[in-house]
């Protein structure tokens, strides 16, 4: 069977999350010009950690983006991730995410850094699942649609409930 004739009829079950990097500034239109689904940008990291962790970004310029993308399109379901177990501390992960709710991110996931080579940050802490659960928590009383905080949530753990999350929100 050809792959056109199975989707058939199920094109509205389908649905897009773009995981965009800063663009450097250009793009962005026309990304949200595209419409997809759900708009991801990572913030990654706290501020204190985020330029040994992404050295050609910017903290300020990633919450700048996201709310750009709301100033473009205030119903477009966004989306940011990070990690934990670089060193930062609690009321920095907090300010993190109060920072990425300032600028109205709906979306929140929260993962263990697992340092892929010796080349990279040692991992500082192992966070335990009742302090994920903790985190998501505390992302939902700021505001998130949903958060997906564990020891192996990526930035697309359970994409399909976290966009049905925001969608009922953003009815």
């Amino acid at each position: 069977m050809k792959i056109r004739e199975r989707m058939e009829g199920h094109e509205e079950a389908i649905k897009v999350e773009t995981l965009i990097p800063d663009f450097q500034g250009l793009g962005l239109r026309a990304m949200v010009r595209a419409r997809p689904d759900v708009l991801n940008h990572n913030i990654e990291t706290v501020r204190r950690i985020f330029p040994g962790v992404r050295a050609k970004g910017d903290y300020n310029y990633s919450l700048e983006l996201l709310g750009e993308v709301k100033a473009l399109q205030p119903n477009m379901v966004t989306k940011s991730g990070m990690m934990v177990g670089l060193g930062e501390e609690w009321d920095e992960i907090l300010q993190t995410m109060e920072d990425l709710r300032e600028v109205n991110c709906d979306l929140l996931t929260i993962g263990q850094y697992l340092r892929p080579s010796k080349k990279h940050a040692p991992i500082s802490k192992f966070y335990t699942p009742d302090e994920f659960q903790k985190l998501a928590a505390e992302g939902l009383k700021l505001g998130f649609s949903h958060v997906a905080a564990g020891p192996l949530v990526r930035s697309s753990y359970h994409a399909d409930e976290q966009h049905s999350a925001a969608a009922l929100v953003l009815a």
